[in-house]
């Protein structure tokens, strides 16, 4: 049997909701990815609440769990990385040299930073010693970069406006040859109003352009999530203009769910959401096949011999559900 895609994913963990790896792993692991999630900071929750309890880890502590990640050999299994926020310099440091020992030993993984630093109105919320390790050590090691507009134009010293800016950016910045700046939430002047886009620039300039209705909120872990989504759809086999859309599509849709629960942070649970993301695992239409086929079975014939004494459920387009009581 072949293992699931494995992803290291290092970045921020709250106990209470959705940032960092709090919003990212979820996602993945739902698309039937293996992850192994290693915390830069554990916070009580996101940031728009009136108090926060937690702080970035220990240097030391940090180290040991690096140290850990190699004694499984992590480094060597994975098939991508995903880094996000970082709370403090030295934390920094370590993510940027356990990056490059996992690309020595293992050429074929896939690097994807988001270089979490800041946003229009609240800028820069990371010191610039920590936002300089992201520009001068992580970006560089990155096959996939998804800074939003005001992050690109911080790391670049230049303005965001137009599909030209970007093309510039991504040569200012000191990119490996082969990669690719996904710049997330542009409003460009050329962006159709009331929308916003992501924008995909490679090598030889823009790849593709992906619009979406602007919605009236702006919420804690949507970048996060958007980073998940697209390792999930890339460890899937999705080509990243494909993996680009499927992943804001998914994120508008959390965001609305949020909106309209009045909630002040994405929210991960509404059921098309989670559906869209089983349906990125190949083994799940299969599955999908044969829960459809024992329900129909069991509705004309009585249950298979030593299954519960329960009858099935079957929407179509959803999975089969059983309407046995699991709790223990």
């Amino acid at each position: 049997m072949t293992p699931p895609p494995f992803v290291i994913s290092i970045q921020s963990q709250v106990v209470f909701g959705h940032v960092g790896n709090s919003a990212a792993l979820f996602p993945m692991q739902a698309a039937g990815l293996e992850v192994a999630a290693i915390p830069t900071v554990i916070f009580s929750n996101t940031p728009n609440y009136p108090t926060q309890r937690g702080r970035a880890l220990p240097p030391e502590f940090f180290s040991d769990l690096l140290q850990g990640a190699r004694e499984r050999d992590l480094p060597g299994r994975a098939d991508f990385i995903l880094t996000g926020y970082i709370g403090s310099l030295d934390v920094a440091l370590m993510v940027a040299d356990f990056v490059a020992e996992a690309k020595a030993v293992n050429p074929a993984l896939i690097y994807l930073c988001d270089p979490v630093m800041g946003d229009t109105g609240p800028g820069l919320y990371v010191p610039e010693a920590i936002a300089d390790v992201m520009r001068d050590r992580l970006l560089p090691m990155a096959d996939i970069a998804t800074p939003n507009p005001f992050e690109l134009s911080w790391l670049t010293e230049r303005k965001v406006a137009t599909t030209w800016d970007l093309e510039a950016a991504r040569q200012v910045l000191r990119f490996a040859p082969e990669a690719q700046l996904i710049t997330t939430g542009c409003a460009l002047e050329d962006t159709t109003p009331g929308q916003i886009e992501s924008v995909i620039v490679g090598p030889e300039g823009i790849i593709s352009r992906h619009p979406t209705k602007r919605l009236p909120i702006g919420l804690p872990g949507t970048g996060d999530l958007f980073a998940g989504l697209i390792v999930a759809g890339l460890a899937r086999g999705v080509p990243l203009p494909r993996a680009v859309e499927i992943a804001q599509n998914l994120t508008s849709r959390a965001l609305d769910h949020a909106n309209a629960l009045g909630a002040g942070e994405v929210v991960l649970s509404e059921p098309e959401f989670r559906r869209a993301l089983v349906a990125l695992d190949p083994n799940w239409a299969p599955w999908h096949r044969q829960a459809l086929n024992m329900a129909q079975r069991h509705w004309r014939h009585g249950p298979l011999p030593g299954a519960p004494n329960c009858r099935a459920e079957y929407n179509p387009g959803r999975s089969a559900t059983s309407s046995v009581d699991r709790r223990t």
